[in-house]
């Protein structure tokens, strides 16, 4: 199991617009093969940093589920909504891999 991190750059004034991009993806990121574990929008510190997190098996299932968001119905609307809106300045990935528990043991790689 990997971890995609998203880090987003926003536009702080349009936060709102941010936030409606995150629950929409709340219905297609599940449907269409990753575990989402949440977006994250500014709160206190910086106004501009956003943060999106999900768990997907490896780095081929990505590549499939990739393909599958881009064909969703509610994923197609959200890309064309963000590129309208424009309140992504931008946005980088990160794949991480787990290598601990929550408050316990380091577990193997």
């Amino acid at each position: 199991m990997i971890t995609c991190l998203i880090r987003y750059e926003i536009d702080p004034f349009k936060t709102e617009a941010f936030a409606e991009y995150a629950r929409a993806w709340g219905q297609a990121i599940p449907r269409c093969g990753a575990d989402l574990i949440g977006y994250y929008a500014p709160h206190e510190g910086s106004a501009t940093r956003a943060y999106s997190l999900y768990d997907i098996e490896d780095l081929a299932a990505y590549q499939a589920y990739r393909a599958r968001l881009r064909d969703d119905p509610v994923g197609r609307e959200n890309f064309a909504f963000a590129k309208r809106e424009q309140f992504i300045r931008r946005e980088e990935r990160l794949f991480l891999k787990c290598v601990s528990t929550p408050h316990g043991p380091l577990v193997k790689a």
